[in-house]
């Protein structure tokens, strides 16, 4: 499952999914989730009150539409990588997930464990790796 991306990629992912939340650029308190392909094709964008539903809303609505699995895409939350979060990616086939925030510390054991990059603190121009590479 590991997938190399570019930095060039991940910086931009954070915009990208910022451009597509409307009702958090109304509110300023909703949680986003985007699944992208590796270079930068937007292919949905979800938002809710709880970062796990809008993840679920994401892959749900892909899922649906019979584009699961997602083995060339990165999934990007506007929230921390939490275990959950990480596991629904691996479930869904999706090979990377970036996160504005921190990963929990067994996020970043399963992610390790079944060959998932997990990216956090994705903004300003930075990120650190937590499992897999970056090209």
């Amino acid at each position: 499952m590991p997938v190399r991306l570019s930095k060039e990629l991940i910086n931009r992912l954070p915009a990208l999914l910022q451009q597509h939340q409307s009702a958090f650029q109304a509110t300023g308190g909703l949680h986003g989730a985007a699944v992208s392909t590796k270079s930068g094709d937007l292919l949905r964008v979800r938002e809710d009150i709880g970062r796990h539903n809008a993840v679920d809303k994401v892959i749900g609505s892909l899922f649906r539409d019979g584009a699961t699995p997602l083995s060339d895409s990165i999934l990007m939350v506007s929230s921390r990588a939490s275990f959950e979060l990480v596991q629904k990616a691996i479930v869904a086939g999706i090979p990377a997930l970036a996160s504005v925030g921190a990963p929990s510390t067994l996020a970043v054991h399963l992610a390790r464990e079944f060959g998932l990059t997990l990216l956090g603190f994705v903004r300003d121009g930075r990120f650190n790796v937590y499992a897999g590479e970056v090209a």
